[in-house]
């Protein structure tokens, strides 16, 4: 393989890798959706790009450059960093809205109290 196929080859993945990337953070709502222009999260899709990431990471180990190694690292690092948080705030607002109910019917409950 020549020089200019190898740089060639190392752009292709790079820029392979930023696609999963730049898909996950769009899924994660860190990112407007170019096709629909809104910001949109889909927390099972963002997590189905990180894996695939990470499938790569795999199945390329010991075939990558020192700097293609240390740049699928970091992205995948800073995805799963992101998803944590995220997955962190969808399940405080999904407790945020279970409990919700409650309060609404406690403060009904209160209401009623006063009235008589």
């Amino acid at each position: 393989m020549s020089g200019d196929e190898k740089k060639q080859d190392q752009a292709l993945f790079f820029q392979l890798i930023l696609m999963f990337q730049t898909a996950a953070l769009q899924q994660m709502g860190k990112l407007m959706n170019p096709l629909t222009k809104k910001v949109e999260k889909d927390l099972d899709q963002a997590k189905f790009s990180i894996d695939v990431l990470g499938m790569i990471q795999g199945k390329t180990k010991g075939n990558l450059t020192e700097e293609e190694k240390k740049f699928l690292e970091h992205v995948i690092f800073e995805l799963r960093m992101n998803y944590l948080d995220e997955s962190k705030e969808a399940d405080k607002k999904k407790e945020e809205q279970k409990t919700e109910p409650e309060k609404q019917k406690g403060n009904q409950e209160k209401e009623g109290d006063k009235k008589d």
